[in-house]
């Protein structure tokens, strides 16, 4: 097994934002009705931008110079939103920045995609001679929900994340690592989206499967790593509605502190919600070497996962 570490992270969010008066208005919501439903108070729409272009641009992010684009062998992208299948949102990347010949693959896993992504580098960097990866989640919902649909109209929002990892050329000790990854059958069809259509979600089921089977599989993986709650300085899941992760929190026992939000600015972005929410915690020095973290995901499919792992 082999070691790997977080070298940065990018962002791109669409320059028009929308806030909860411009809802409020639009759906005849009362004045903080979003705010006490979702915790969220801004979201982003991206007007010109296609997925690909928000891809590229919080990829672009990272690299600030030629040489540091050099080595990556390997670009996974993890959508639930995306208009073209071939070429997929990896490829167009690859194209745009000039990257060396690598591996590229888009992967549907719902909004947890980014967690299986982030698995499957990992698994390539172990098994094949792969140093450097670029894991980017990105959505674009604001031309598949139904404006009219409370339910999804005030919640989701566009953007999108880039990590880039390393496999760690030396090393004294092995560090933690640790997925669990898993799907279940969504016999409810509680959230959906096919092409051309809008994406359908039941709010109520999906607050039942949220609160529950995420706190499961984090029980689960702290079972199976041996490893502690109170050794892990965060959990950095998929910023679904502040109710639900403070839910989460409440039923793992855990102070807020420890779920780390940014759906109050950003909104529920799906695949682009956690490596956005790493990219705020980076820029605001939260996460230092040796920290332990949980990295959680959860939604259609039904997919959940999360990944414990040390900085």
């Amino acid at each position: 097994m082999s070691n790997i570490r977080i070298l940065t992270n990018g962002i791109y969010l669409p320059q028009k934002q929308v806030d909860n008066n411009e809802l409020e208005k639009a759906l005849n919501l009362e004045n903080g009705y979003i705010e006490k439903r979702t915790g969220i108070k801004n979201r982003y729409y991206a007007i010109n931008e296609t997925i690909q272009d928000m891809a590229l641009e919080a990829a672009r992010t990272i690299f600030s110079s030629k040489k540091e684009k050099e080595g990556i062998d390997l670009i996974i992208t993890a959508s639930t939103s995306t208009d073209m299948l071939m070429p997929g949102i990896s490829n167009y990347v690859q194209k745009k920045l000039e990257l060396s010949p690598c591996i590229c693959l888009d992967i549907l896993a719902g909004c947890g995609g980014y967690i299986n992504a982030f698995d499957i580098a990992k698994v390539y960097m172990d098994s094949r001679n792969i140093k450097k990866a670029l894991i980017i989640g990105v959505d674009k919902l604001s031309e598949i929900i139904d404006k009219e649909d409370i339910g999804t109209a005030i919640i989701l929002s566009d953007g999108a994340g880039a990590t880039l990892i390393e496999k760690e050329k030396t090393s004294t000790y092995t560090k933690i690592y640790v997925p669990h990854i898993k799907a279940e059958e969504d016999k409810e069809d509680m959230l959906t989206y096919q092409y051309g259509k809008k994406l359908y979600m039941n709010g109520k089921v999906v607050y039942k499967y949220a609160v529950t089977k995420t706190v499961e599989n984090i029980n689960e993986l702290l079972e199976k790593s041996n490893i502690s709650l109170q050794d892990v300085k965060y959990i950095v899941a998929h910023q679904s509605n502040l109710k639900i992760m403070k839910a989460i929190a409440s039923r793992l026992h855990i102070d807020m502190k420890k779920m780390y939000t940014n759906i109050q600015k950003r909104g529920n972005t799906f695949c682009a919600s956690i490596p956005i929410a790493l990219y705020d915690m980076q820029k605001n020095g939260l996460l230092k070497t040796g920290d332990k973290i949980i990295l959680l995901g959860y939604g259609g499919g039904l997919n959940t996962g999360s990944i414990l792992m040390e900085i």
